[in-house]
C-alpha cells in the first residue's frame, strides 16, 4: 500500500533532520548550519536579522510555542522565550527536541507535533512563532498551518512567521553578479584548497537501512498568495527579517572589500523600508495579530 503524497513528504521532512539536519558538527553548531552564512563578515548582519522577532512576540507569559523549533541553534533564538515560564517545543523531529532539552532544560515542553495539526487548545499560548517551518509543509497544508498558529494564539497578542518568499525580486538584480562571483570564488578555492561547506558523520544508533536524505522538501509561497489567501482570514503584516540570501552574503560580502560595512548599509536601509524589503527581499517576517 503507498502512502500518501503529503504524508510522504512530512516522513522525509522527519528523516532528514533526525539523519542529518540536526546532527553536530564539532562543538560549533548544526549541519543545517551550511544553509546560512556564519562567516565573521556576516555576523553582526545575521545577529541584528535575529533579534527583530522580538520586537513582535510579547516581553512575557506563561507558555509560549516555539512551532517547528529545531534544536534552538541560535544563540539569538534563547532570547525569545526569557519571560515566559515555558517555551513549548513543537517539532516533528525527535532529535530537534532532544537538542532543545539540551538547551534550555526545565524551561522547554517539549512535544512532537506537525505544525498542520498542532494538539493544542484555541488561544493557549500568549507569544507564537514559526521560524522557516511551514514551508516544509506540502503546498495543500500551507493555509492550515497559518490558520493553526492563529488558532492556538492568545487574543491580543501577535505569532512571528519567518520563510524565505519562492522568488526574490530584490535578489534576481543581483543574480549575474552573484553567478560571476561564485565561479571565481569556486577558482579560488580551488587553488587554496579551501571550502565553506560543512560535513557529518551520522552516528549508527540515527542510522537505518534507507539511504540517508541530502536535502529535504521545501516548497516556498509568494506575497500574492499570502495577502490573498492568509490575508483574507487573519490580520498580517509583511515586514523584513532578512533582505539578501545566503549566496548573496557568501558571494558578494567578504572582509576584505567591507563586506561589513555594506551589511550595515543594507540593515539601515532594512530599518528604513521594512514593508519594501520584506516583500521584495528575501525573507519576510509575517506578523499575525489576533484582536
Amino acid at each position: 500500500m503507498s502512502i500518501p503524497a503529503d504524508l510522504e513528504i512530512k516522513r522525509q521532512v522527519r528523516q532528514f533532520y533526525n539523519q542529518v539536519g540536526w546532527q553536530r558538527v564539532g562543538d560549533c553548531c548544526y549541519q543545517n548550519a551550511r544553509y546560512e552564512d556564519l562567516r565573521p563578515v556576516s555576523r553582526e548582519y545575521i545577529h541584528r536579522c535575529h533579534t527583530r522577532v522580538l520586537r513582535h512576540l510579547a516581553p512575557s507569559g506563561s507558555f509560549m510555542l516555539d512551532a517547528g523549533s529545531g534544536p534552538i541553534q541560535y544563540p539569538e533564538y534563547l532570547e525569545y522565550s526569557k519571560g515566559y515560564k515555558y517555551r513549548v517545543c513543537a517539532d516533528i523531529s525527535y532529535v530537534a527536541l532532544q537538542e532543545a532539552r539540551a538547551r534550555i532544560g526545565d524551561q522547554g515542553l517539549y512535544v512532537v507535533a506537525d505544525v498542520a495539526n498542532l494538539p493544542f487548545k484555541e488561544e493557549a499560548f500568549e507569544g507564537v512563532m514559526a521560524l522557516h517551518t511551514i514551508q516544509h509543509l506540502p503546498q495543500s497544508e500551507f493555509l492550515q498551518g497559518y490558520k493553526e498558529l492563529h488558532r492556538v494564539l492568545a487574543p491580543t497578542r501577535t505569532a512571528v512567521v519567518v520563510n524565505r518568499w519562492q522568488s526574490s525580486i530584490l535578489m534576481r538584480v543581483f543574480y549575474p553578479f552573484m553567478f560571476l562571483a561564485k565561479h571565481l570564488l569556486h577558482v579560488y578555492r580551488k587553488i587554496t584548497g579551501r571550502h565553506t561547506f560543512l560535513k557529518v558523520e551520522i552516528p549508527p544508533e540515527r542510522r537505518n537501512d534507507a539511504v540517508p536524505p541530502t536535502r529535504t522538501f521545501i516548497h516556498r509561497h509568494n506575497t500574492a498568495w499570502l495577502e490573498g489567501e492568509v490575508g483574507a482570514l487573519m490580520l498580517i503584516e509583511i515586514l523584513v527579517w532578512r533582505s539578501v540570501s545566503t549566496r548573496f552574503l557568501r558571494t558578494l560580502i567578504h572582509r576584505r572589500i567591507g563586506g561589513r560595512w555594506f551589511l550595515r548599509v543594507i540593515f539601515w536601509l532594512e530599518e528604513r523600508a521594512p514593508h519594501f524589503f520584506g516583500t521584495y527581499g528575501q525573507y519576510p517576517l509575517v506578523v499575525i495579530r489576533k484582536p
